[in-house]
């Protein structure tokens, strides 16, 4: 059975003290290399997570505990332009520019001006970014260390 998720929905962070427990439970899980954790059924029977959903759930957690949203999408899940702005947290005409020199791969609608981009695409571009970012970090922390003048 398929159940359909709306692109929209958001989870709230924690407020409820039982929330919170279970919030400080799973950020407590994240420490332990293989954490177990087991979905109880009305009947009672017990179904073990995998390791990968065990991972999204402490991430989430995490996430939440910080006031933050989560929020889980297939990776197929395809973003206007302006859905991708607000993830990467960047003005829609600079995410129109990223799409129109091919930093971040789009498709036209049939017969339309209007483009969409696969979340994968936009986590790889976020990924290229940050691992830049990184590299230019250490190039500050190298020159910062040999007080040479930048």
């Amino acid at each position: 059975m398929e159940v359909a998720m709306p692109r929209t929905g958001v989870l709230a962070s924690a407020t409820h003290s039982g929330d919170c427990k279970l919030l400080a439970h799973l950020e407590a899980t994240a420490a332990a290399t293989k954490a177990l954790l087991v979905l109880r059924g009305p009947d009672g029977t017990d179904i073990e997570l995998p390791q990968s959903l065990v991972n999204l759930l402490v991430a989430a957690a995490h996430d939440l505990a910080k006031g933050n949203a989560a929020l889980a999408l297939p990776v197929e899940t395809r973003l206007t332009p302006n859905e991708v702005a607000e993830l990467l947290g960047l003005s829609r005409p600079f995410v129109a520019r990223l799409l129109d020199e091919g930093e971040i791969p789009s498709q036209y609608l049939p017969d339309s001006r209007h483009r969409l981009v696969r979340l994968a695409d936009v986590l790889e571009f976020q990924a290229r970014r940050e691992h830049r970012a990184e590299g230019r970090r250490g190039i500050m922390d190298v020159v910062e260390e040999a007080d040479l003048p930048y």
